[in-house]
């Protein structure tokens, strides 16, 4: 009888140590009427974004007209908005409806690496993508040789190992401090300011670092658009036709609302002092870079593109004829 006892309380310690081991993610739902349409909406947007980010991503590797450098970058911003939707929404969704809010501490980590490389490539691919524009409009007989199909990858792969890196740098460090007081995450996904505040240790350091690489990974992306865009801005001010000029800036429009969408957000959930911050204003700005920004990207993209809009009327007139074949 005493043996049964101690192995039932041995039991309990384990699974006790076992639930430690996961995180409780807050949300930012309730099950009121008012966050059940909000939920809904966020569904919604979501499936746009999937069904949006998929149909870009298809039109651009089977129309021969979008085969070109700006093309090739789009499919890879997509490519990481699919991406970063899928790793938030869906357990965000799952812990909503079946009421269980636990995260495995392997899946929190999971998280916080996909988020911040995602987050960090996205950035600067926007940065280099301005590059892109600089050269088609202010050399635009260099454009084939300066934009090769070297050089294309070369820009789209420095954007996934600096944020591939940025994201591994995070969550080893992260993942690696204790957290013997409460798991309970005040967010919808695992975030690495939401998880420094329940670390059992000083993290002032890590998050002064933190901070300054934020400052980095935001300012130099940022700095090549401001850049790029006075050289263009110089470029259109001195063509002799003023239908090139809107022509010009015309292509430029679309990149330059998906930046402010993106650095707009980035910028206010990051770059502010931590006693200017709550949780409250932190869950909605993400909501809007987690999973609007990624709906709109391919829509801003798409609607004000004849290429995309023209790729996109082939498809549909070639699905329309086979279908009555």
């Amino acid at each position: 009888m005493h043996l049964m006892t101690v192995n039932n309380r041995a039991m309990g310690m384990w699974l006790n140590e076992s639930c430690t081991d996961d995180f409780i993610l807050l949300g930012i739902f309730s099950h009121s009427p008012a966050d059940l349409a909000h939920f809904s909406v966020v569904m919604v947007v979501f499936s746009v974004a999937l069904c949006g980010n998929v149909l870009l991503l298809t039109l651009i590797s089977i129309d021969a007209r979008l085969h070109t450098p700006m093309y090739f970058f789009l499919s890879q911003l997509s490519l990481m908005d699919l991406m970063l939707v899928c790793t938030i929404v869906p357990k965000m969704a799952a812990s909503f409806l079946s009421g269980r809010k636990t995260i495995s501490f392997v899946g929190c980590g999971t998280q916080v690496s996909l988020f911040v490389s995602l987050v960090g490539s996205e950035g600067l691919l926007l940065g280099l993508m301005a590059y892109d524009r600089y050269v088609a409009i202010s050399h635009p007989l260099h454009y084939s040789t300066r934009m090769s199909q070297r050089v294309c990858l070369q820009i789209a792969g420095s954007s996934w190992v600096f944020g591939i890196l940025d994201g591994l740098i995070q969550v080893v460090v992260v993942m690696t401090f204790p957290y013997c007081g409460s798991r309970v995450v005040d967010h919808f996904f695992c975030e690495v300011p939401a998880l420094l505040k329940l670390a059992c240790v000083d993290t002032s350091l890590f998050e002064t670092l933190l901070f300054a690489c934020c400052v980095f990974m935001l300012l130099l992306p940022f700095s090549i658009i401001v850049a790029s865009y006075v050289r263009i801005l110089g470029a259109v001010l001195h063509m002799h036709s003023a239908q090139a000029g809107k022509r010009a800036l015309a292509t430029c429009s679309s990149h330059m609302t998906a930046v402010s969408l993106f650095y707009g957000a980035a910028m206010f959930i990051y770059l502010r002092p931590r006693r200017y911050r709550t949780p409250s204003h932190d869950k909605v700005v993400s909501i809007f870079y987690t999973v609007l920004t990624p709906m709109l990207n391919p829509l801003i993209y798409s609607l004000r593109n004849r290429d995309v809009m023209g790729a996109l009327k082939k498809g549909l007139d070639c699905c329309r004829s086979s279908s009555q074949q």
